[in-house]
């Protein structure tokens, strides 16, 4: 073959690698550059150890790249290869490949959440960690007294210990961790209304404050009332009287609650029924949010001794007995016949 003939062959030969370099180029760009779509939201885990073939054999197999070999490539051609991070990722309907694979590199993870709701008890606080797909679950099997000493705290009870609140986290949070965020939340916001309460408050110490604030938190749903509905407990036990509140007999009746109170119960003696017993209860009922916190050690002055439910969320205050018995007639037992 003569040196022209070589020319040309050669110089086909490089035409030939550039169209199809530029073509694959191209079809690359469009393969990183379309939306993964879908419905909605996905999540995509990345367990430690995982190859760049494995996971683009997976993306492509649970339809987020085209190809996984223009998904390989392209962390190659970046130096991404060894930088993608384990972890769980939400992939959006807008994202690309191009755009996930920077998530993978930067350690964006998904972040998730759970939620202690106010006036709920320890029982619904374990039900809500154990119901979490994205929350490793360690406390499984364990009762009250175990879980607190996992906690570091030993000889304390579980109930209304822990802040109702929003908390994010990382896939595969432990629930303990959680549970003692939860408990530090509630011992800082505890500490910081103790030391601005109002003097001469009937309680011994901030856990007093905390078991008041939960039969606030229980009594109503309404925030303009509970500084009065705390008022009235604080003159209650000032003068030695029975708090005689509903929310306490139900706690302490427990799974004997049938979602319906009786004379029966009421008349129950247990450590927590406040009908039988003087002072506040030994623990807790339930989470008290900020504001009962607030309003436990910040009652609001005035007479009334005496409250109950008008039937639409609020209540009537009464200083004496008499102005009770007449609220009672009107409100309950004329909405009970």
């Amino acid at each position: 073959m003569n040196r022209r003939a070589l020319a040309v062959l050669l110089g086909v030969a490089v035409v030939s690698l550039l169209l199809l370099g530029g073509s694959f180029d191209q079809q690359s760009r469009l393969a990183m550059n379309t939306p993964v779509g879908g419905e909605g939201p996905r999540l995509v885990t990345i367990e430690p150890g995982t190859t760049l073939a494995s996971l683009s054999r997976r993306l492509e197999n649970e339809g987020f790249v085209s190809d996984n070999l223009y998904f390989r490539w392209r962390a190659r051609w970046q130096g991404d290869a060894g930088r993608i991070q384990a972890g769980t990722y939400e992939a959006l309907p807008t994202d690309t490949p191009a755009s996930l694979l920077r998530k993978f590199v930067r350690g964006e993870t998904k972040t998730f959440a759970v939620t202690f709701v106010e006036g709920t008890r320890f029982i619904d606080m374990l039900k809500t960690l154990a119901d979490h797909p994205y929350i490793e679950h360690t406390l499984a099997g364990l009762d009250e007294a175990a879980i607190m000493a996992t906690l570091g705290r030993p000889q304390e009870r579980a109930e209304g210990r822990f802040f109702p609140s929003t908390y994010h986290f990382k896939a595969h949070t432990a629930d303990r961790e959680l549970l003692a965020r939860a408990l530090a939340d509630m011992e800082r916001r505890l500490d910081a209304a103790w030391q601005a309460r109002r003097a001469d408050l009937p309680y011994a110490s901030p856990y007093e404050a905390l078991v008041m604030a939960s039969i606030v938190e229980k009594e109503t749903a309404r925030p303009e009332e509970r500084a009065a509905i705390a008022g009235v407990f604080v003159r209650r036990l000032r003068r030695g009287m029975k708090l005689q509140t509903d929310p306490t007999v139900i706690y302490g009746l427990g799974e004997a609650y049938g979602g319906n109170l009786r004379r029966a119960d009421l008349e129950r003696d247990t450590p927590w029924n406040t009908y039988t017993r003087t002072g506040l209860p030994p623990t807790p009922i339930a989470l008290p949010g900020q504001a009962a916190l607030d309003a436990a050690l910040q009652p609001a002055d005035g007479e009334a001794l005496y409250f109950v439910a008008r039937g639409d969320g609020s209540h009537q205050f009464s200083a004496s007995l008499a102005e009770h018995d007449d609220a009672v007639r009107r409100y309950q037992l004329r909405a009970n016949r």
